[in-house]
């Protein structure tokens, strides 16, 4: 397998997770390469349903190495509740699994930060963050304040989280708060190291790597829907600063994209359903937040996003998941531009105000009203389904990699990778 980026292409919650998982299986290495435990990767293998928000997703394969590159920022008292739980479920870690030493640190005084800024924003203002702390831990790295993963293995973190909260005014029971990182600290030591080297070194020796992205690129920090976006690069070019490899180590992207929209937060929407035919696809796909468990907004497909997220991420592939929610519609749009403002756009505007107004201009497409989600080949769909498909691709300009039509490893039906 060439060594792959896989990347969301909408506003996130597209499926990456059993994307990666199914990629895995020709990974010798799955590196997380940015956000950090916003991201709510989910996983379901047989009856068995797990949820990741820091681990890569390929750790369900026993003989994969994991790391979550500098990247990333980690709550260390969350991702030991993840190691904890998944070595409950009988998921070895040991010498398979590693934190780089550079990748920054969530402190809960960046949890209580995140929820004081959200809880004053005035109505309009709000994100819609998931008060996890990520924002302002990456605010703290851009300043060059912030604490490593790398400093837990040394004497001096406690001193510099004292300076820190200090300067932050955002004590706490400050106390409380170093004890529990020391405990976590002392479960981490063994699994902190210099990632970026066993990187390079698996990368010079052949292995085949998998970069694995969080959220989504309408949520990227620069390409995104400013300011309503998360805190990191969520696009392709994330992986090479998230891992410390060169983008020439970078060979192909894969975008995983749903077979409609959805996002969760604030922020414009111009596909979105506020009506029953929304409230369908939101409890047909079961769109509530892995993360947080807030209902996503669900529009149609909207293929001025796929244009712009291959455009921005160079997509090989696309991933196209969820089509099985589409079984019930008689009828299914497809936004294949916008209209404002007596202007026609097919691309995303910068303006969040002028995006905000945009109107889409739809084209439909005939439902297929029939079962997919146990269909296990792409030949077997209803020929209107993959009909669907083929526009979908087409309008984006990307062809078909994978398509999945069901939560489980077996509804996801390899088409060129």
């Amino acid at each position: 397998m060439p060594n792959t980026v896989l990347i969301g292409a909408q506003w996130g919650d597209e499926g990456k997770g059993k994307v990666v998982d199914v990629l895995s299986r020709d990974a010798d290495v799955v590196v997380r390469y940015q956000g950090g435990s916003n991201a709510g990767h989910t996983i379901e293998i047989g009856s068995e349903r797990y949820v990741l928000h820091l681990i890569p997703s390929g750790v369900l394969y026993p003989d994969k190495l994991c790391i979550i590159g500098n990247g990333l920022v980690v709550d260390p008292l969350e991702l030991v509740k993840e190691m904890q739980a998944l070595e409950t479920r009988g998921i070895r870690l040991a010498g398979r699994f590693f934190v780089s030493d550079r990748a920054h640190a969530v402190l809960p005084l960046h949890r209580r930060l995140d929820t004081a800024r959200e809880d004053r924003a005035g109505a309009g203002s709000k994100i819609g963050t998931t008060q996890r702390g990520i924002g302002p831990t990456y605010a703290d790295k851009a300043h060059r304040t912030g604490i490593r993963m790398g400093d837990f293995l040394g004497t001096q973190w406690e001193a510099r989280v004292r300076a820190r909260a200090a300067e932050m005014a955002e004590p706490g029971d400050l106390d409380s708060m170093l004890k529990e990182l020391a405990a976590a600290a002392a479960v981490l030591k063994p699994y902190i190291a210099d990632a970026t080297t066993l990187l390079y070194d698996a990368w010079k020796a052949g292995k085949n790597i998998l970069f694995e992205g969080a959220q989504g690129t309408m949520l990227d920090i620069d390409h995104g829907t400013y300011p309503f976006v998360t805190s990191s690069n969520s696009t392709a070019g994330g992986a090479s600063t998230g891992t410390g490899l060169p983008p020439k180590a970078l060979e192909r992207v894969v975008g995983v994209i749903k077979a409609y929209t959805t996002r969760v937060g604030e922020g414009p929407f111009p596909t979105e359903l506020l009506d029953a035919e929304g409230e369908g696809l939101r409890k047909r796909g079961r769109e509530f937040g892995a993360t947080t468990g807030r209902p996503r907004r669900c529009g149609w497909f909207d293929a001025v996003v796929g244009r712009y997220a291959a455009h921005v991420n160079g997509a090989d592939f696309w991933a196209v998941t969820k089509l099985d929610v589409l079984d019930a519609c008689e009828v299914i749009k497809v936004c294949v531009a916008y209209e404002c403002r007596g202007r026609r756009y097919e691309t995303i505007p910068a303006d969040i105000g002028l995006l905000a107004e945009c109107k889409p201009v739809y084209v439909e497409y005939p439902g297929w009203k029939c079962e997919t989600g146990r269909l296990t080949r792409f030949e077997d769909l209803p020929a209107k389904a993959r009909h669907y498909v083929s526009e979908l691709c087409r309008l984006t300009g990307v062809p078909l990699g994978i398509l999945s039509v069901g939560p489980g490893r077996e509804n996801t039906f390899r088409i060129a990778l």
